[in-house]
Parts: structure tokens; sequence; C-alpha cells
């Protein structure tokens, strides 16, 4: 008996990779995170699978279901949003499958960020403008974050920032932040990226207040923050240009 963990992308059913879509297709028992991960990824498992939805349940809840597909030898797919690289929160489910013994996989998926940067349109490395990207958040009551992982330490990088589940501090994000990038900074705020009710909003952390408090955001946005996100009068990178050899150019 195996457990899967699949990551199952940012929302959109065709956004899994194909070797986590075949998984869930092979899983006897799925467990998936019902208040995030779109439930029509659903289509893929077994007509007679045992399905779910783990957003009321508690840690003790989500163990018991694994011991139960254990006990009576059935894999399990279990589908997280987005990666699983990232606030996935598998990494205590796994302490407590090895606890028991039980063997596990990790398939990764598509990250939400990268969806949202499709949305946009946009690279978000720019050639001499910005050559990182930052993923964070703030704190929330599930977790805190550590003391020295500021948006203000980050920020100081002129980094792209790309602030997950920080919606609800927006006001925090801008206050923080506009001391270093300026107020004319572009932010992009995309919701459920993806997802056929997608939303994008754009400003500047000067005026970004004030566009979401016209169209409210509730939940499930990630705010990109960085000059990388509307620059266009920028050099070209040299990996394309004519006088630029590289082993796999073969040019005199």
């Amino acid at each position: 008996m195996v457990v899967h963990f699949i990551g199952a992308g940012p929302g959109a059913a065709d956004l899994i990779t194909v070797r986590g879509r075949d998984l869930i297709g092979k899983c006897p028992v799925c467990l998936y995170a019902g208040s995030i991960v779109s439930p029509e990824l659903l289509q893929y498992c077994p007509p007679e699978a045992r399905i779910v939805d783990t957003a009321p349940l508690s840690l003790d809840e989500i163990e018991a279901v694994f011991l139960d597909a254990a006990n009576a030898g059935q894999d399990v797919a279990r589908l997280h949003s987005g990666d699983l690289s990232v606030w996935s929160a598998v990494a205590e489910q796994i302490r407590r499958l090895e606890k028991h013994g039980i063997s596990y996989t990790m398939t990764p998926g598509v990250p939400a960020f990268a969806a949202a940067a499709s949305a946009l349109g946009r690279e978000l490395t720019i050639p001499a403008v910005a050559q990182s990207l930052v993923l964070t958040r703030v704190s929330g009551r599930a977790s805190p974050m550590p003391n020295e992982e500021t948006l203000e330490k980050f920020g100081a990088t002129g980094a792209t920032l790309a602030i997950h589940l920080a919606i609800h501090a927006l006001a925090q994000v801008v206050t923080g932040l506009t001391p270093l990038y300026g107020a004319d900074c572009p932010v992009a705020i995309v919701v459920k990226a993806s997802w056929p009710d997608e939303r994008i909003l754009r400003g500047t952390l000067a005026d970004i207040e004030e566009k979401v408090a016209a169209e409210p955001i509730e939940r499930t946005a990630i705010i990109f923050v960085g000059r990388s996100l509307a620059s266009e009068d920028f050099r070209e990178s040299s990996l394309y240009d004519p006088a630029y050899q590289r082993r796999f150019r073969g040019r005199e």
C-alpha cells in the first residue's frame, strides 16, 4: 500500500501532470482538499473510488483514513493544490506515515505562482531588472512567519515578490514595501489563477488598496510586486544574440 501525494495544480483540471492524473486513476481511495482543489479533478478517479474531502478534517482524522486504507491494502491518491514543495502541509502527514511504516511518493504539480504569471502574460525575471523571484507569505493563524523572514528584508533585494496567502494583509504589504520599491512600483493580484472565475487586478503600491476595495477579494490570490511586472524598455538577453557563441550554436 502506498500513499501518493500529488500536486494537483492551480485549479484547472488539465493543469495536472500526466503522472499525477494516471496515479489518481489507479487509486481506490482519493483524498483531496475540497476547499481549494477543483472537484473537476475527481473525474480522473476510478468509478468506485472512495473520495474523501479533507477540508473539514483534522490531521488525526486524515491519519485515520490512511490507516484504514493501509489495513485494506488500498493505495491512496492524496491531492494538494499547486505544488507539494511549498505550503502543502505534506511534511506533517509524511511524518505520520513514517511513524506507521507506510510508504509514500511525491508527484510535483504546476505551482500557483506559475499559473498566475501565465495569466498575466509576463515573465517574472527580466534582464537587468529582476533576476530573482521570492515566494513568500505573511503570518497567519495557521502558521507564523520566522522572525528573520520579513517582507522588508526580501524587498530590500529588489527581487520580484510573489506573496501568497496575504490578501487579508494587503495594507501591511503596501506599508512595508512602498519605502523599498517606491509608490509607483507595479502590483498585480491574480485571483484563482486558471479557474473559470479567474480575475486580475493591476495597479501600483500607491493605488492597489483602493482598487481592491472597489473589487473585494477574500482568498485564493497571489500578490506580485516588482518592477519586472511592467518593464518594457529592457535590454535583451545575450542568449539569442547573434554574436553570442555557445556550445549548441556551432557558429564561427
